[in-house]
């Protein structure tokens, strides 16, 4: 429950600048008669989310249980993919992303009625879909050892509606977060889920029969920590850590685990440091 409170915190808050961002350029253009197109837009971005989180959940249950394995791990992985490139993004683009939207506003703004609803769309769209896809992922493992499908989604559902708040106090000027050190703590950790949830779906795939290795065990603690109590669930739901981990799951968690956060925790600090160095001052020109 709590890795998805903090994935729907997260991409939530993501949305939720993007809305504010584009709401506040055009309160503040004189432009007020063009946000219900952008209200148009996040309806459309977050119906299509929906369908597709709903698509996941509910789409491949009719499969045969290796066909189900098979696309459980191809989708565990793409969300990873997905997940990884955004982490690193919005690291990157954080300090750039209000100047970008405002330019593609005055764009979409002079052009047809549908292309700031399309602005909206994409926008807000993309964090709606990657949302779905790694919520999806990350549950998969815990409601396929439980009936309490409830936990992982109620997390979520109160994760981003956290974020909405968040961003409708950012956007009224009632409070201010640090948004680099937010986004630094929380990629650091998602990099962690997100390596369980790709030495889930690396298992998913060796259930299918398309990976080799499921009955080669790097070890087995099931003896040591019970998988019934809270501690257990605690791990499988935050990491999707499994008392019996196979060697191919362990290898690709570490191989995921320790370059991925090496390069984001060096960009984050080279990131840190420039923004604190003074400006050089200017140099005289002899005349």
């Amino acid at each position: 429950m709590l890795a998805n409170y903090l994935i729907g915190l997260r991409e939530g808050l993501e949305a939720a600048l993007v809305v504010s961002i584009l709401v506040a350029y055009l309160v503040k253009t004189d432009r007020r008669h063009l946000l219900p197109r952008i209200w148009l837009g996040v309806g459309i971005a977050v119906a299509v989310a929906l369908a597709f989180g709903f698509a996941l959940f509910f789409g491949p249950r009719s499969l045969t249980f290796e066909a189900q394995e098979a696309i459980g791990g191809i989708l565990s992985i793409l969300a990873v993919v997905l997940v990884t490139w955004m982490i690193f993004w919005m690291a990157r683009a954080a300090r750039s992303l209000s100047g970008e939207l405002r330019g593609q506003i005055d764009q979409a703004a002079e052009g047809s009625w549908w292309a700031l609803v399309l602005v909206a769309v994409l926008a807000v769209g993309r964090e709606g879909l990657e949302t779905a896809l790694f919520l999806w992922s990350a549950t998969e493992a815990v409601t396929r050892d439980s009936d309490a499908t409830w936990q992982p989604l109620l997390g979520a559902a109160l994760g981003i509606a956290t974020a909405v708040v968040l961003g409708y106090l950012l956007y009224r000027g009632a409070i201010r977060i640090d948004l680099a050190k937010f986004f630094t703590w929380t990629g650091a950790f998602l990099i962690l889920v997100a390596a369980g949830v790709l030495s889930y779906g690396v298992h998913d795939l060796q259930e299918a029969g398309i990976l080799p290795g499921l009955n080669t065990l790097a070890w087995d603690v099931s003896d040591t920590i019970d998988p019934s109590t809270w501690y257990a669930t605690l791990l499988k739901g935050v990491f999707n850590f499994s008392p019996a981990t196979t060697v191919l799951e362990a290898v690709v968690w570490v191989l995921y685990v320790v370059p991925v956060m090496f390069l984001f925790l060096r960009g984050a600090r080279r990131r840190s440091a420039a923004a604190a160095s003074p400006a050089p001052a200017p140099t005289p020109v002899n005349r």
